[in-house]
């Protein structure tokens, strides 16, 4: 079963809620799909068994013993990326989006395409079983691509080593990353919480997962910080009919737990935290059709 756990917006504790899930398994694939902001490895520490490199894409560069400055590729590039520094053509690595026009219309051929390889898939061991994830460099672009590596690479660990279960923590928003990061799972949790931007942001999340046909829960994160909002997003779910598997309240701990790199069921286990996030894991794993 793929479990991919996403949300419209950052900070809403999605990537709490993923590591919460990770150890409620002894045997588990976890697969950090958040691959411009990777942050599970920190919380892990896992094993680095193998690391592959990613190529996104690729990026002009010049060979000044070539280039006569003639300036013909800046008034080309519609990027902006080419400029005159200190009356030298230099391009811009970050801002040059690949497209290689420049290197076609170089009368002198002085610029050239090269890989861009700063990203990384890694894959290894953690203490509740494989972890694989990716690291895109900055700049770096075609994270969808990245994801679709994990998320490969987790299943291929999961059929070899007989692992039923894979976690996946996906990116917030409702772009590329996020499509490649639920299309084929088995069961998609949002992480939401009681704010208008909370609310706005479900939407559009959902309107995603339906488009897919994905059987979609919702958890409410710090339900207990605003009851009204919490209320209208309850109301909301059950006129579409997607199930709230959970409202969590508040609790500090769960950020004490990431400052020790923990998990909330590994830091407090009998919390009420843990103990909802429990019964939210039991509910979704049994495919139950309770509305709270």
């Amino acid at each position: 079963m793929e479990i991919a756990v996403i949300s419209g917006k950052g900070g809403t504790g999605k990537s709490s809620i993923s590591a919460a899930f990770a150890t409620l398994s002894e045997k588990v694939v976890l697969a950090d799909c958040d691959v411009d902001a990777a942050n599970l490895y920190i919380l892990f520490n896992p094993t680095h068994q193998e690391e592959q490199v990613y190529i996104g894409g690729q990026k002009a560069e010049i060979n000044y013993s070539l280039c006569s400055n003639c300036g013909l590729c800046i008034s080309y590039c519609r990027f902006g990326a080419i400029s005159f520094q200190n009356d030298t053509v230099t391009i811009s690595e970050t801002s040059c989006d690949g497209c290689k026009l420049c290197s076609r219309i170089c009368p002198t051929e002085a610029i050239t395409m090269i890989n861009s390889d700063k990203s990384r898939m890694y894959a290894g061991t953690f203490r509740n079983g494989k972890m694989v994830y990716g690291r895109l460099a900055p700049g770096e672009e075609n994270s969808g691509k990245l994801v679709n590596m994990v998320r490969e690479k987790a299943k291929t660990i999961a059929k070899s080593e007989n692992m039923d279960t894979i976690i996946i923590d996906g990116p917030p928003g409702i772009g590329c990353p996020v499509i490649s990061t639920i299309t084929g799972v088995d069961q998609v949790v949002i992480v939401t919480e009681p704010t208008i931007s909370g609310m706005l942001d479900l939407k559009r999340v959902i309107e995603i997962t339906s488009k897919f046909n994905l059987k979609t829960w919702v958890i409410i994160n710090k339900y207990d910080l605003n009851y009204e909002m919490a209320n209208q997003l309850e109301a909301y779910c059950k006129l579409i009919n997607i199930k709230i598997a959970g409202k969590l309240f508040f609790d500090t701990r769960v950020v004490e737990a990431m400052v020790h790199c923990k998990s909330i069921m590994e830091f407090a286990p009998e919390s009420v935290f843990a103990t909802q996030i429990k019964l939210a894991y039991k509910m979704i794993t049994n495919g139950s059709n309770r509305i709270n």
